[in-house]
């Protein structure tokens, strides 16, 4: 084994996009071909995949291969099988077998000619669709919409289509219906609901349909494994570094308008003092006096690729003020463009207060929430000192809360997919002294051992880790090494189990192209194992203290990848060992459990995670209009119980609990100034989770701080953190 730092190696969880609903402005046809970019990318990356040098598992090209990428590219573009019919796909069968042909030779026409009846198929379900809302519904009887069409066979016919489709709009319907719609209201809502569906289709790109046919081919390899056009590649990057050039704004479309629907504070748009949330952009403009582009109708990528541009640059902006209304008189603003930081993603902390009791005395536990392991490369090659970075912002927060008088500290990772590997090992040297943080085995066999090589710790008092089954990644990298150094406790559900490592390779590397053209692949390279030698893979990380399951690993995590690494262990690298928390664990587990029972915001939602298994578990929910009724005015009645119970037992109020209900609407169709309020209100609701963590940590100060003996046992004496007596 070879010790080594880490490099900046990527393990984020890429998220996939629907291709129905990816959109575009200028309307140009899809191509029956591709470019011949594209032909020339798709010999790269398999040249790329099928290297061991390059991928961790290199897989041949071959008809077996193939026919998993055909059947991927089908779900890809039809995941709910709502469009094609066991015909259509029977009719391109004969392409199970020269889908590997297509990519190595470069001539991908049978992707485009699939797209094309994938195209037609939308445009007869939508007609379908809109002729239907031109009737009336019954709701009386026994009828229901089964959503969840994952699993399910190819429609027969279109026949078989018609009766799903029609439980859609039902249920589409049915919504609206509820939250106080007319008839009128409500076929006006989903007759534009299901047009934009389709202009949606119509404004697709060629390099669209081409991400979307080579992430079939990518997703054969491995989960984790995806093809970025030179837009997407640029937008990860992004949001890796956690900045960007342009004016600080995040942009919406609403039917044929991009709206804003926040702005970044601080950024260029804030300090203007004229752009507001809601603000509708209508024209473009590059610099003092360049043409305004009209982008009415225009896809919001395309929009925001002309606000973007380079520092210190200027773009003219004609928007209508949100205020004016649709047809109201425009205005036009000129901006500097800056480098923004993107602060939502940004480490965040907080400080929760647990009041004395008979037996303790008041506690500040410091809580650090971390949406992601983020680094700014290319600010980092830049200037080495001068980076965006989580491990550099979570250390400033450390430093704060030593001089806050904080009694411990509360990791927070719940919904984090990772990111940056070197980040995982930096952050865990903030904790522990010099030593191993993870290993990595390459596809050769070779093992290398990933180091903190900094000496001394930024906190050396008591440390809990919290974690959910999406906390993936580096987020189990930093959790596992806690856990294995026995340095603080891990509490909350099992992790995601991602257990393997990712790399950005540019293709435009080896032709040497000065403008991006290929773009990139996110590839896996190396499986990571923790220092005690188990992979997280499928397993996750497992806590110390358990709260209940609100997601089964059969639905949700890397269990459910058919084409998962699965799991095993190396041998175990020389750590030191803080600590041992298996003797403590079960006096902490009870002191939870009793305290849980009593806590009312922990029960309910505990109530709510088994309601909502019970509900996902059916997939499908019933077309009946008096027992939907019943079960909204159940849901509304539940809620203002526990407001009025709040009030009682003198609980923080929740936000949103007037607020809850469901509107029927998209996103795009709702008011966009009251859901950005909305958005901005859930972050204030009450967090019975991160409370009863930092209880459990509070608890485990005040065990070890009375208990010698027991102290003893889980502390032992050791060099370095570790030593928790108050």
């Amino acid at each position: 084994m070879t010790l080594k730092k880490a490099p900046i190696l990527l393990l984020a969880l890429a998220l996939s996009t629907p291709l129905a609903l990816l959109a575009r402005g200028d309307g140009d046809p899809i191509a029956v071909a591709p470019t011949a970019d594209q032909s020339n990318t798709s010999k790269l990356v398999y040249g790329l995949l099928s290297d061991s040098r390059y991928a961790y598992r290199p897989r041949p090209l071959d008809d077996a291969l193939s026919q998993q990428i055909f059947k991927r590219y089908f779900e890809a573009l039809d995941g709910g099988k709502q469009f094609f019919t066991a015909a259509d796909v029977e009719r391109f069968a004969p392409y199970k077998t020269k889908m590997d042909d297509a990519i190595r030779s470069g001539d991908l026409a049978p992707a485009y000619e699939i797209f094309t009846v994938y195209k037609q198929r939308v445009g007869q379900r939508v007609a379908y669709a809109r002729a239907l809302l031109k009737q009336d519904f019954d709701f009386t009887g026994d009828e229901r919409w089964e959503y969840d069409r994952e699993d399910a066979p190819w429609a027969a016919d279109g026949k078989v289509l018609d009766t799903i489709w029609k439980k859609s709009v039902m249920n589409d319907w049915l919504r609206l219906k509820l939250a106080g719609k007319k008839p009128d209201e409500i076929r006006k809502t989903l007759d534009k609901r299901y047009a934009n569906l389709q202009r949606s289709i119509n404004e697709l790109k060629t390099e669209d349909v081409f991400q979307t046919f080579l992430n079939a081919y990518t997703s054969a390899i491995d989960p984790h494994t995806d093809y970025f056009t030179p837009r997407t590649a640029e937008n990860f990057n992004q949001s890796m570094s956690l900045s960007l050039e342009g004016i600080g704004a995040v942009l919406q479309r609403q039917d044929d308008l991009v709206a804003i629907r926040e702005i970044v504070p601080g950024g260029p748009a804030d300090l203007s003092g004229k752009l507001k949330v809601g603000d509708r952009i209508v024209a473009v403009g590059q610099g003092k006096s360049g043409p305004m582009t009209d982008v009415i109708g225009w896809r919001i990528d395309d929009v925001v690729a002309q606000i973007r541009g380079k520092k210190d640059t200027q773009v003219r902006i004609e928007y209508i003020p949100v205020e004016a209304g649709i047809d109201g008189k425009h205005a036009q603003i000129t901006i500097v463009r800056q480098k923004i930081k993107l602060e939502e993603q940004a480490a965040k902390s907080e400080i929760i207060s647990l009041p004395a009791s008979a037996d303790e005395p008041a506690r500040r536990i410091g809580v650090i929430k971390l949406p992601a392991f983020y680094q700014d490369f290319e600010g980092r090659r830049r200037n080495p000192n001068d980076f965006n970075s989580a491990t550099r912002d979570i250390a400033k927060l450390l430093a704060q809360f030593k001089t806050q008088d904080v009694d411990g500290v509360v990791m927070d990772l719940r919904n984090n997919g990772g990111g940056s590997l070197d980040e995982a090992v930096q952050l865990t040297g903030l904790f522990i002294d010099k030593g191993p943080v993870v290993q990595q085995r390459q596809s050769g066999g070779r093992v290398d051992v990933y180091s903190d090589q900094v000496a001394g710790v930024a906190w050396d008092g008591p440390l809990a880790v919290l974690i959910n089954r999406a906390s993936a990644s580096a987020s189990e990298i930093f959790a596992g090494a806690i856990q294995d150094y026995g340095r603080g406790l891990v509490i909350g559900e099992t992790s995601f189990g991602k257990g393997t490592v990712q790399n950005m390779a540019d293709l435009d590397r080896w032709p040497a192209n000065e403008a991006p053209r290929f773009g990139s692949v996110k590839l896996t390279i190396a499986q990571f194992f923790r220092v005690a030698g188990g992979s997280t893979q499928h397993k996750g990380v497992v806590p110390d203290i358990a709260f209940p399951v609100s997601v089964d690993a059969s639905e949700y995590g890397e269990s459910t990848y058919d084409n998962a690494l699965p799991w095993t262990r190396i041998s175990a690298v020389p750590h030191t060992q803080y600590g041992n928390f298996a003797p403590l664990l079960p006096r902490l587990q009870a002191l939870h459990a009793a305290r849980s029972t009593k806590d009312k915001e922990f029960q309910w939602w505990s109530e709510d995670v088994a309601q909502f298994r019970a509900e996902a578990a059916k997939k499908y929910v019933s077309l009946n209009e008096a027992e939907r009724r019943a079960e909204r005015d159940r849901q509304e009645a539940q809620r203002k119980q526990r407001q009025a119970e709040r009030k009682t037992l003198g609980l923080a109020l929740d936000p949103l609990a007037e607020d809850l209900a469901d509107d029927g609407l998209g996103a795009s169709e709702r008011d966009i100034v009251k859901d950005a309020q909305r958005e901005k209100l859930a972050d204030k609701r009450p967090d019975p989770l991160l409370r009863e963590s930092a209880a459990i940590l509070s608890d485990a100060i005040g065990i070890l701080g009375q208990d010698r003996k027991l102290s003893a046992q889980v502390l032992p004496e050791s060099p370095g953190p570790g030593r928790w007596a108050q």
